[in-house]
């Protein structure tokens, strides 16, 4: 029901992804929809739940700042790689390691979709099994000095005990690169890139410790723009429920306009008969009205005669309901 709803709603928002507000979701089920719409799969309540599922999805977008704000340090660097690269479609990006964290950023990171994605590790294996993931390739962590001019963006986080990463490695790189900008993520703990490699111009370092600043201050704007999407999403769910509740009565609706349409159609017929005969036109109309009338009400009355006193009752105060919804409204208004 309600929370059915809910989650399609949160799914299409971007509230239930690893990476706060990321769009990629919404493009999945737009996809999901128009398959499920060839297969012939696509009925009107389902077709109805994402409809308003996108549009829930554009309003949280376009009145939150979701998407804006990291959520973690992972994001972040993602966040602060946006800054330095205009398109981050077209960049090449190289993880480090192959444990918990790089997994984390490997996600955000290919949220927005880079050129190419390379996992160096010391286990070749492990490297393999985490970019096969990303549909990147894999590599030995000795190759690294020679292939790092070959990214835009370098992230890493090993177990190392000592820099893997050094000044001359990537004074090396950035004369092969034609000192084109390079990203560096440090998120080890000892360090795994030299710290005098952040001097180095075209080198942009950024560690654990700038990551947390970054986090931390996107913190507030963060909890405020999930609030703000929580009550469109609130309000999106409400509106949906009352469709669907209106949408149980469609089949009875359907029958009293079909039985309606009966009635009338035989009135009609015996009115013509009447006026084949030379029956007066305001004697027709009159046993018209009076045919149809009576047809309508048959079943109240009925009703009305039928079963104990406590049934009775409540037939007496459903038809008054029903039926005398004038002289009930006049009643209220002389009170």
């Amino acid at each position: 029901d309600d929370e059915a709803a809910r989650h399609a709603f949160r799914v299409a928002s971007g509230l239930d992804s690893m990476v706060l507000g990321e769009a990629q979701i919404l493009g999945q089920m737009k996809d999901a929809v128009r398959a499920a719409e060839t297969a012939g799969a696509l009925g009107s309540t389902l077709n109805q739940l994402f409809q308003r599922s996108f549009a829930v999805a554009k309003e949280v977008r376009t009145a939150t700042e979701i998407g804006a704000h990291s959520i973690s340090m992972a994001a972040a660097a993602v966040r602060l790689a946006g800054q330095l690269f205009e398109d981050l479609h077209q960049t090449r990006v190289l993880f480090v390691g192959a444990g918990e964290m790089i997994d984390l950023a490997a996600t955000h990171f290919a949220a927005k979709e880079p050129k190419s994605i390379a996992i160096a590790n010391r286990t070749l294996e492990r490297g393999e099994k985490l970019a096969s993931r990303f549909g990147g390739e894999a590599m030995r962590l000795a190759d690294l000095p020679s292939r790092l001019a070959e990214f835009d963006i370098v992230v890493s986080c090993t177990a190392s005990t000592l820099p893997i990463i050094g000044l001359g490695a990537v004074e090396r790189a950035l004369k092969a690169r034609k000192h084109r900008p390079m990203f560096m993520v440090d998120l080890a703990v000892p360090r795994d890139i030299e710290p005098e490699v952040k001097a180095l111009e075209d080198i942009y370092l950024y560690t654990v410790d700038d990551l947390a600043q970054v986090v931390q201050q996107g913190q507030a704007n963060r909890q405020a723009a999930v609030a703000q999407a929580e009550v469109i999403i609130d309000a999106g769910v409400q509106s949906f429920m009352h469709w669907l509740g209106q949408r149980g009565t469609v089949p009875l609706i359907q029958q009293l306009n079909a039985q309606a349409d009966e009635w009338r159609a035989a009135e009609m017929a015996r009115a013509r008969k009447l006026l084949a005969k030379g029956e007066s036109v305001d004697a027709v109309l009159e046993a018209m009205s009076r045919g149809l009338t009576q047809k309508m009400m048959h079943g109240a009355m009925a009703e009305l005669h039928a079963g104990d006193a406590a049934s009775r009752e409540q037939t007496a105060q459903t038809i008054s309901r029903l039926f005398l919804r004038k002289e009930r409204s006049s009643t209220g208004g002389s009170r």
